[in-house]
């Protein structure tokens, strides 16, 4: 059982590391953006359309990983066994 435990604890970790990587990246994109806009206002709005594309980019692989991790976890579930149900060894030696 501690092989499913650390598959949950792998999982949790994945997606906490994930997500916050996507909210540094979004952080340093939303920045330098900003510093531009700063130092010339003109180009603000190409700023602007210029940063939604790989912010884009940047939630997409995030939600991309999030529904790996979704998946790995529901993987685990099945290693865990239902409360009631005979053990396979048990099921296997009966016939």
């Amino acid at each position: 059982m501690w092989h499913l435990a650390f598959g949950y604890l792998g999982v949790g970790l994945g997606a906490g590391l994930v997500l916050l990587a996507a909210g540094f990246g979004i952080a340093r994109l939303a920045s330098a953006a900003l510093d531009g806009a700063a130092r010339q206002p003109e180009a603000a709005g190409q700023l602007q359309t210029m940063m939604i594309i790989p912010a884009a980019m940047i939630e997409g692989a995030a939600l991309f990983a999030l529904v790996i991790f979704f998946l790995a976890g529901g993987a685990l579930n099945k290693g865990v066994p239902q409360a009631g149900a005979a053990p396979a060894a048990a099921e296997a030696s009966a016939h």
